[in-house]
């Protein structure tokens, strides 16, 4: 019988992650890179450990997972203007093991997905997991086009479900995904065994911010969508959020009971405070306002698809398309009058963001300058990480050379007068992304200070990642000192940073690198397979950084 999970779904995986990143709500990470340098290699050695798991059985994969630390860190993440929740940030390999894992579950549940389940689509294509149009976007955009919409008395109920990710139960779970691949599989215990470590030994939780749980979300979902269906209910669906469509208000109150109780099912409940009915004129209204805008321009700038894809076929034609369209609108004037509004559009203050790039010099000084005005940036925090992602990839950019001071000097003064806003983690790591490219005396009290003090590895790494790209031999001979008590994740970017500072580098290297193959085992190694620590130093070496 030919194997349910293959290497192309492991190789699809790294290509995805070294392509868009491993953490939607975090910056990219360095070691993207090496999952894009290295792919094909490490899509091998997690294929090898799958079948190791898998020929051993489902019971034996279960202790061979048990006996192993998987790296995974608990991140806080901003959430709307006032709200937090928690992104988890896991090791290169075993983001390319679940992922891989995945997306063979993926292609499993496609054939069986209904047309309400607009979230997380499976596509084919060779580094991208899902497809684009499928968006919240064409959600909202779908449930206009329902006929019932066009009865007098039809009702509409919004709702969302309370804590989605943090409380899928992982039984559940494994039977869902063991449904869809044949009674020998070992898929379903594999991940049960690697959710429960990443959950801390809690029978519930999705780690956040990555492809896996996306997809494992979908699966669980799918249940309830089927459930919907058999009902004959009007529904759509975009990962937690529905949209139900009924003829009158008994009948929307029933649907919204039956929802309740296939959901209690799972351990889930709807979010009492996010549910509303609404009248099918009331609701047509409110959504075409929320997907266009009053101001024809801001209508014009949320309709626009800003993702640019290098990997297309024609990637310089799509590029300048994009900054077409952007140009033909004021976005500056725009920006401006997001300021003056209590509560400021903050999927349009996002989109505002993404145009940087596609901006003149002239223009992204001044949208810069609004963005990061320190009582500006308060109000805007919902879309910090747009914000500083739009700010990073322009400061990297050698034509907007004339005004990277500029953007530097705002950025000096964030440290200064928004510091509360920089205590979340992923803030924090965003913020440092963007500070990266020139040391200042603000940059260096801040960037020491957040290595000393905090307590995760990941802010450690970009604390390290910073002194490489100001090459700060001091700060980083001093910190390395502490290399051999230091976590292996923090150990490898030492490593990585110790090639910008000459024959002290090369020192250091020396001293360390007998220590590289235990240090850096992942705990599954064998003499027939390459090793993740072979392939990561071989990498590093290779590309000198």
């Amino acid at each position: 019988m030919a194997s349910e999970v293959t290497l192309e779904h492991f190789k699809k995986a790294a290509r995805e992650i070294g392509a868009h990143g491993d953490n939607d709500t975090l910056p990219f990470d360095l070691d993207n890179r090496f999952i894009s340098d290295c792919n094909e290699d490490i899509a091998e050695v997690a294929y090898n450990l799958f079948q190791a798991f898998d020929k051993a059985g489902k019971n034996k994969a279960r202790q061979m997972i048990d006996s192993l630390s998987i790296f995974h860190e608990r991140l806080l993440v901003p959430s709307g203007t006032s709200g937090f929740r928690i992104t988890t940030k896991i090791h290169p390999f075993w983001n390319v093991y679940i992922n891989g894992l995945a997306i063979a579950i993926s292609e499993k549940l496609a054939p069986r997905r209904y047309d309400g389940a607009h979230s997380y689509r499976h596509s084919n294509e060779g580094s991208r997991l899902f497809l684009q149009e499928h968006s919240w976007y064409s959600y909202k955009a779908a449930t206009l086009n329902e006929p019932l919409l066009t009865e007098s008395k039809s009702v509409v109920v919004q709702t969302d479900v309370s804590g989605f990710y943090e409380h899928i139960y992982h039984h559940r779970l494994e039977n869902l995904i063991g449904d869809l691949f044949s009674a020998h599989s070992t898929v379903s215990a594999q991940l049960d065994r690697i959710l429960n470590q990443m959950s801390s030994g809690r029978s519930f939780g999705l780690p956040v911010g990555g492809q896996c749980s996306r997809v494992l979300a979908e699966v669980l979902m799918h249940a309830i969508d089927e459930l919907l269906t058999a009902s004959g209910m009007v529904w759509h669906r975009y990962v937690d959020d529905y949209t139900l469509i009924a003829s009158s208000q008994s009948d929307a109150y029933k649907a919204l009971s039956s929802l309740s109780r296939y959901l209690a099912d799972y351990g889930l409940s709807l979010n009492r405070t996010k549910t509303t009915f609404l009248s099918s004129l009331h609701y047509k209204n409110f959504v075409t306002a929320q997907l266009s805008s009053d101001d024809e321009q801001a209508g014009k700038l949320k309709e626009i698809d800003l993702y640019f894809d290098p990997y297309t076929d024609d990637p310089h034609a799509e590029y300048e398309e994009l900054q077409k369209a952007v140009n033909e609108i004021d976005v500056v004037s725009l920006l401006q009058a997001e300021t003056f509004k209590s509560q400021p559009d903050s999927y349009l203050v996002a989109q505002i963001s993404r145009t940087l790039e596609f901006q003149s010099p002239h223009a992204a000084a001044q949208l810069c300058q609004t963005l990061l005005k320190p009582s500006n940036l308060n109000a805007f925090r919902a879309s910090w990480s747009k914000i500083m992602r739009g700010i990073a990839k322009i400061r990297a950019d050698e034509r907007f050379t004339t005004i990277h001071s500029t953007i530097d000097f705002s950025l000096d003064d964030v440290i200064q007068k928004c510091e509360h806003l920089l205590l979340p983690e992923a803030n924090c790591l965003h913020f440092m992304r963007a500070i990266r490219f020139k040391e200042t005396p603000k940059r260096s009290i801040f960037v020491q200070d957040r290595f000393n003090s905090s307590e995760f590895v990941t802010i450690k790494r970009a604390s390290v990642d910073c002194w490489r790209h100001w090459k700060s031999r001091s700060r980083f001979l001093s910190a390395s000192n502490s290399y051999d008590t230091s976590h292996e994740e923090l150990q490898r970017m030492f490593w990585l940073a110790s090639y910008q500072f000459g024959d002290e580098g090369n020192h250091f290297r020396g001293r360390v690198k007998k220590k590289i193959e235990h240090a850096w085992a992942l705990g599954f190694e064998s003499e027939e397979s390459k090793t993740f620590s072979e392939l990561y130093k071989g990498w590093s070496t290779s590309c000198g950084f």
